[in-house]
């Protein structure tokens, strides 16, 4: 009998069982799929490094940094382009700059404004009101204190209707494939949470910091992400590696947890569930009706379309400097949220000349997208592509095409409560931990933090 049992081979699984491997502690890592890493995972096309979900990762957090370092990949670190990150908003039929100096939706430089066409003179003033009302802003959060809003109800107190809708809608939509009228600003974005209730206004609270030690915004991998799960695998015993395993149902009876995957039935000590929250919520139905109830949050499809130039084809390529550009939810014509220049944003991605381009779909486009082929879904990707940049492109030189049905949790108002909750429901269950990015964050480095702690605490 194996000490744990991990179900779900993602990064969150993943970086539990290292740990466990680490310490020498028996498990066994269950895997519907015929590949470990989830979302995770690098395509390499003549030169061309092809990220099939995330391409990095916030370089602020350090626990991917870490695990990477461990797993003897330093010298594969790189770092984002920052001399050159401009990342574009499309509006009124143009990409405009989002101004230097801005944290998300969030201005440090506010003499940037005033030269940008993105905003109106209107949404401009109400950045420049925003530092002098620090104590009206600081007392309503004083007066709701234990209370959650929406990310559109915070940031319409702080900036107004117009930079909720220009700037905050499709930063969070291109990261959570979400509607900021539903997500929570506790859980999305707990640092300007925090910055109110300390400073009121958030304009001042990031002048206040100190910028000598800046890092650049992103990290990854020379030869992609893919490198990392490939690092961590191999480090695992090769019979604790159970892929093409589905896991039907769980069960806890005399003092063991017991789980059934692919029609056999096997006996652990500990049991860590790192399963998508829908997955989660069936197997415990006949565990915990409540807990499962608390699983019942809505999650956002997303589909993600990379297009490689070789070096001939880019001549003619007119790309604006930067990171990439976003798209407003609901913008007439366009199903696309978000698009990344990749050869731009970091380095050794493409052959010498070549250029890359990635095209996010989330939500409602995203789930009618699941169904159709990858040739179709590709020339919706080059056609909007071409369209929003104003351009025509040539066809790409090779494709890759990838579905993520269901993959990004919605951390709707309320989120952290009804997670306070469903801890307290899991904790009466003996030896139970659940992991993943329905609970505590969707970036690699917070489910590798809490991969490894889980595994930790089992470990001692």
């Amino acid at each position: 009998m194996s000490h744990v049992a991990i179900v779900g081979g993602g990064i969150a699984g993943l970086s539990a069982a290292y740990e466990l491997a680490k310490r020498s502690v028996p498990f066994q890592i269950f895997e519907a799929s015929h590949r470990f890493g989830g979302i995770v995972e690098t395509e390499h096309h003549d030169g061309f490094v092809m990220e099939c979900g995330p391409d990095g990762w916030i370089t602020e957090k350090p626990w991917a940094r870490e695990l990477a370092i461990e797993l003897g990949l330093a010298d594969d670190l790189i770092a984002s382009n920052d001399a050159t990150r401009i990342t574009w908003i499309y509006r009124d039929g143009q990409l405009h700059a989002i101004p230097e100096g801005m944290r998300m939706m969030v201005p440090t430089n506010l003499n940037a404004l005033r030269y940008s066409a993105l905003f109106s003179q209107e949404a401009i003033e109400a950045y420049e009101r925003e530092p002098s009302r620090a104590h009206e802003l600081k007392q309503y959060a004083a007066d709701h204190a234990g209370t959650d809003e929406s990310v559109a109800n915070f940031i319409r107190r702080h900036f107004g209707e117009e930079v909720t809708r220009t700037i905050a809608a499709p930063l969070l939509a291109g990261v959570f494939g979400g509607d900021v009228g539903t997500l929570s600003a506790e859980a999305v974005m707990p640092q300007f949470v925090s910055m109110e209730r300390e400073h009121g206004s958030l304009i001042n609270a990031l002048t206040a910091r100190t910028s000598a030690n800046a890092q650049p915004v992103f990290t990854s991998l020379r030869n992609g992400l893919g490198t990392l799960i490939d690092s961590i695998v191999v480090t695992l015993p090769q019979q604790s590696q159970k892929l093409h395993h589905t896991v039907a149902a769980i069960k806890h009876e005399n003092a063991h947890w017991h789980v059934e995957a692919s029609g056999e039935w096997r006996a652990f000590d500990h049991l860590i569930l790192a399963t998508p929250a829908h997955v989660t919520r069936t197997l415990l139905s006949s565990i915990d009706t409540e807990a499962a109830a608390l699983l019942d949050m809505p999650a956002s499809s997303a589909v993600l379309v990379a297009l490689a130039f070789t070096a001939e084809q880019s001549q003619n390529i007119q790309i604006p400097a930067g990171f990439g550009f976003l798209v407003p939810p609901k913008t007439q014509g366009s199903g696309l949220l978000a698009a990344t220049f990749v050869d731009q944003k970091f380095p050794h991605r493409v052959p010498p000349g070549g250029r890359l381009l990635r095209a996010f779909f989330g939500s409602a486009t995203a789930e009618q997208m699941q169904s159709e082929t990858d040739a179709y879904i590709a020339a919706v990707a080059h056609a909007q592509l071409c369209d929003l940049l104003g351009t025509q492109l040539p066809e790409p030189s090779h494709t890759v095409v990838r579905r993520w049905p269901q993959s990004l949790p919605q951390y709707t108002v309320g989120h952290r409560a009804r997670m306070r909750r469903l801890d307290e429901r899991i904790a009466l269950q003996p030896a139970l931990t659940l992991l993943g990015n329905a609970y505590r964050g969707v970036g690699l480095p917070d489910l590798i933090r809490d991969g490894r702690a889980t595994a930790a605490s089992i470990a001692t």
